[in-house]
């Protein structure tokens, strides 16, 4: 239990002293010291006062001219672009996704195009023999790079390996929930495994300039499992996206300390292992020979990146009393409630008693706000049964009021647009000028719907 410390001050000369006296030992007065109140001590906070014992750190301005870390280009473009220029020396980079999306193939190909370019690459799999690996990266026609491979699941010995030699310009780990640390009880890939054996990677790589890149498994609901503080730690987390059953995978920055987290890379899954996607428009856009009705094309934005999709929707007439369905592949369900208020409220047109369905075609997810009149183009299109001409893009954000609100980087969609032949564009009246694309510019939905209607 606490206890106050008692000490005694002199009221003439201001000396301290434990114990009470008659006579100041200092200035020599008589019944001059009167007790005061002094700091409650513990005995925990006599042995660990942080204040003293340490060594002081260095500090440095923010100022000082440094050799600044440098990065490491894989080669891979559209890896590199989502890591915002290649992994930065002495960081900590954690990948997730989905089994079978990708993961370790990818890594392979970046350790190879690496190794090959002279750089030490070192690859320890906790799930695989070394050998399988090998063999993997035959089949993938990388099978002459110099990577230094290692099947092992005790972080003290993949430290002890790589901390008395020379230090791996790039170590890979596959996967952090392998790893095991004998300072910690407990199974690989419990929550107190898996943040004590990050710690140590992490440690290393800072103290080495080693760039690490954990892999990570996912829960069922796409998260990275074990604990949300491993994202913390890191410099950088990656999130591969995709279908099996789709050909494309999107890589996606969601934390970057060294770069944004609004750029995409995009990889095509083929037999010799994951390709580049220099133009990720060609796998949203379905055949366009003739006009559809409920089709719409849509520039997404992706950082700078665009990329034009096509939204699908589809609505089907009930008998009255039926309750209707929506369902919403790719999109927000919440938005298009919005969406199909706001067309009844303020356009007058009743989707009460119809089925609505709304795709994005490709598997791709929309979360940009642009696309709202993009979706209003379709319903209204599957609904008038009056088809979009297929050399048209549409893009606009709507709010609850019907006004048709212009949206960011409206230029940037407009040109990639007329570099895939599309003539023409549906889109805010406050928007910038389409330059060779014809732009038709709308305040508001009403105006918008008539159009569409040929009123």
């Amino acid at each position: 239990m606490a206890k106050p410390q008692k000490r005694y001050v002199c009221q003439q000369c201001g000396s301290v002293s434990s114990k009470w006296a008659g006579q100041c030992a200092d200035c020599g007065d008589w019944n001059t010291l009167v007790e005061d109140a002094g700091a409650v001590v513990t005995p925990f906070s006599a042995r660990h006062n942080l204040q003293s014992g340490g060594r002081p750190i260095l500090l440095s301005g923010l100022d000082t001219d440094i050799a600044l870390p440098e990065r490491l280009q894989t080669g891979i473009a559209e890896l590199d672009r989502a890591l915002g220029g290649g992994f930065v020396e002495g960081s900590a980079t954690l990948i997730g996704g989905d089994p079978g999306i990708g993961k370790s193939t990818l890594l392979l190909q970046a350790a190879a195009r690496l190794a090959l370019a002279g750089k030490g690459v070192a690859y320890v799999s906790g799930e695989e023999a070394a050998d399988q690996v090998r063999l993997r990266a035959r089949r993938l026609g990388l099978g002459n790079a110099p990577v230094q491979l290692a099947a092992a699941t005790s972080v003290r010995d993949i430290l002890t390996t790589f901390g008395g030699s020379a230090a791996p310009d790039l170590l890979i780990i596959d996967s952090i929930q392998t790893m095991h640390s004998d300072l910690i009880e407990g199974a690989p890939g419990t929550v107190s495994q898996v943040r004590a054996s990050s710690g140590e990677l992490i440690r290393f790589a800072k103290e080495r300039g080693t760039a690490v890149v954990l892999v990570g498994h996912v829960t069922k609901d796409g998260s990275i499992a074990g604990p949300r503080v491993l994202e913390h730690m890191v410099d950088t987390v990656l999130a591969f996206e995709g279908e099996r059953s789709h050909q494309y995978r999107i890589l996606r920055a969601v934390k970057n300390r060294f770069g944004g987290t609004d750029e995409i890379g995009v990889f095509a899954m083929e037999s010799e292992g994951l390709s580049e996607v220099s133009n990720p428009s060609s796998l949203f856009l379905t055949s366009r020979d003739e006009n559809v009705t409920g089709t719409v094309v849509f520039p997404a934005l992706e950082g700078t990146r665009p990329v034009l999709v096509e939204v699908q929707a589809l609505t089907v007439r009930l008998a009255s009393g039926a309750t209707p369905r929506r369902a919403v592949v790719g999109w927000d369900s919440g938005r298009l409630a919005m969406i199909l208020a706001v067309l009844e409220a303020r356009c007058g047109l009743a989707f009460a008693t119809a089925e609505v369905y709304l795709n994005i075609a490709g598997g791709y997810r929309v979360t940009d706000p642009a696309a709202d009149l993009a979706v209003a183009a379709a319903l209204v299109s599957a609904l008038s049964e009056r088809p979009i001409p297929s050399d048209a893009i549409v893009f606009g954000e709507i709010a609850l009021s019907g006004e048709v609100r212009p949206v960011a980087h409206g230029a940037l969609r407009l040109k990639e647009a007329g570099k895939l032949g599309f003539s023409r564009a549906l889109a805010p009246a406050a928007q910038a000028e389409g330059g060779a694309i014809k732009l038709s510019g709308f305040k508001d939905l009403p105006r918008f719907v008539d159009y569409m209607l040929g009123r």
